[in-house]
Formats: C-alpha cells, structure tokens, sequence
C-alpha cells in the first residue's frame, strides 16, 4: 500500500526538521561550555586570535565539535551500509573488528614508549589505523579463502577478531606500567581531545569516504537488503559490490577510530533513528543518517566536557551507556524497526 500524499508530506517535513536540528546543534554546542564565550569573539578573534576567548572557542572547541559531527556522521553511515550487507539490524561497525584492531595498534604503540606523555598522539592515531588496516586484510583474505563475501562469513569473521584483539589488549593492560595502563584505558573509552582546526578536520575525508559510497551504490543497497538473489536479477555484481563498500565503510571506521578511539552503538542508534523518519530508500536515508549521527555524538561530547567539569569524560561511556538500552529494546521489544 503506498502511502498517501499528506503522509509523503508529513515524512519530507520530520527530515527537514531533522536536517535543520542537526545543523543548530553544530552552529550552537561551541558556545556551550563551563566558560562563557561572548557572541563578539567572531570578530575579535580576528583581531586579537590570541586572547583568551578566542583561542578557546576556535582552537577547542570548533575543533571538538567539528570531529565530533564528522566522526558521528561517519559512524552512522557505516552503520547504515553495514546493516544492510549483513541484512541484520544490530550490525554496526565494531561488531566486525576494525574498532578492536585500531585499539590494539594504540595499544602496541603505547607499551613500544611511541607515545610520549600526551593523551594522544600523532603516533597513536598512525598505529591505531594499521591495526584497523590489518584488520580489514585478515578478514578480507579469509572471505579470499573462502571464496564468499557471504554475510554470515565476513560479520563472524569480524567478531572473532573482535575477541582475540580484545584480549590482547588486555595484556598489554595487565602487563603495563600505570601510566601506559592509564593512557591506554581512557584512549579505548573512546573521547575527542583535540586542538586546531586541523585536528578538528581529520574526519572529513572518512565522511567523504562513507557518504560517497553510500550515495553511490544506494541502489544495490536497496536491492540488496531483499537478498541477493532478487539483487543478482536486477543486474547487482554482489561480490564486486559488497567487497567495495566492505572495504571503504572499514576504511571510514579506522580513519575516525584512529583520531576518537573507539565509540560503540552509534553505528547502531543513527540508522534507526533515521529509518523511523526517510523510510528504507538508502539514498535519501545517507543524508539522514549523517544528520542524526553527528548531532548525536557532538551533543553526547558538548555533555562530556561539561556536566562533569572540571573532569573530562570519555564520549564512549555516554554513548554506551545510551547504546546499550537501544539495543536490546532493538533486540527484545522492536520488531519493526
């Protein structure tokens, strides 16, 4: 039954209206923090860039705010590709390894002493996306081995990983110093601690990346989630296919999981959230769930650094503790969505 014209109407006015609150939220949470900013500080800066207000609303928290969104964007894309390769509404992206494997290149860079004594680094970042890269390689040789990119192989492929790179990273937990030990569990909460504008634009090309894709191949992905044989019939090269948007929407994760660390379920909530309101037609439903991904993550982080000031809490513990909830009302109390 298709579906009449004012409920057309009504669909088209939620996505405005999801657009538009995505967009006030990225506009809005760098003037929210413990210290007030005055509305001057766009032009003063220009002025004076090295006063207090102005270092601080353009070298923290634009920044913050700006990977915040890119990287939320990201992850619910990737979910949104994911859950329809696997044909599964509780895939996400760190269900398949590549969040693991980031964590443990970090990990071996911080008990190699590459680290310094920064939170993060440069070298951080680089060893966490050759741990998700190394990821990607183990699971795409064994779908090589394989000879499939069958949905169940290439996602219990990803949770196997996902277990042993854990438990690697608890021994370089156990076996570490209490600072490599620190370091190493706030990095794997997952957070956005950055400083520059160029920090803050290192999600961008993974947004590029997702968004692309998925606006690229939305048709196979709506082919796709009523099975591969309806796909194939329609002209879909489903291996070719699914090994691209496998690879790239991996890529994506390990660019972003390399700068925020590792941040569950918001592969997971965005889609969904965004599904209730586009409908399943995945082209119009990208743009969506980019909206409701990056105000998602960039609100949770504008709640991080200041309902617990002066302390600093990881974004990844807001989002889990939300994420898990979602889950399993996913699980047990939705059939629908």
């Amino acid at each position: 039954m298709r579906p009449s014209g004012s409920e057309k109407a009504m669909k088209k006015s939620y996505i405005g209206l999801f657009f538009l609150a995505s967009f006030a939220v990225l506009a809005i949470c760098p003037w929210i923090g413990v210290q007030g900013i005055s509305p001057s500080v766009i032009f003063d800066a220009a002025n004076d860039p090295t006063g207090q207000e102005a270092r601080i609303f353009w070298q923290i928290r634009v920044p913050r705010v700006l990977l915040a969104w890119c990287a939320g964007a990201t992850f619910g894309v990737c979910g949104m590709v994911f859950q329809a390769l696997f044909r599964n509404p509780l895939a996400e992206p760190s269900l398949l390894g590549v969040s693991s494997g980031a964590a443990l290149g970090a990990a071996a860079v911080i008990r190699l002493g590459l680290a310094g004594s920064a939170s993060s680094s440069p070298m951080m970042a680089v060893g966490a996306f050759i741990g998700a890269m190394l990821t990607i390689a183990i699971i795409s040789g064994f779908s090589r081995m394989a000879r499939s990119t069958k949905d169940v192989t290439l996602l219990l492929a990803g949770v196997a990983i996902s277990a042993l790179f854990s438990s690697l990273i608890m021994v370089f937990q156990y076996t570490g110093g209490a600072s490599e030990t620190y370091k190493l569990l706030s990095w794997t909460m997952g957070g956005i601690n950055v400083v520059g504008i160029e920090e803050g634009a290192r999600a961008i090309p993974s947004l590029l990346i997702s968004t692309a894709l998925a606006v690229f191949y939305s048709t196979e992905l709506d082919l796709i989630t009523f099975g591969d044989e309806i796909a194939s019939t329609r002209g879909v090269e489903l291996e070719r296919t699914k090994r691209i948007l496998f690879v790239g929407m991996s890529v994506a994760v390990a660019i972003v999981v390399a700068n925020c660390g590792p941040i569950a379920f918001l592969g997971l909530i965005a889609p969904h959230i965004a599904r209730m309101a586009a409908g399943p037609r995945h082209l119009r439903l990208t743009m969506l769930t980019a909206a409701v991904g990056g105000a998602a993550l960039t609100i949770c982080d504008t709640a991080a650094r200041t309902l617990w000031a002066p302390a600093d809490l990881p974004v990844g513990i807001i989002i889990s503790f939300l994420g898990a909830p979602f889950f399993l009302w996913l699980l047990f109390g939705s059939r629908k969505v």
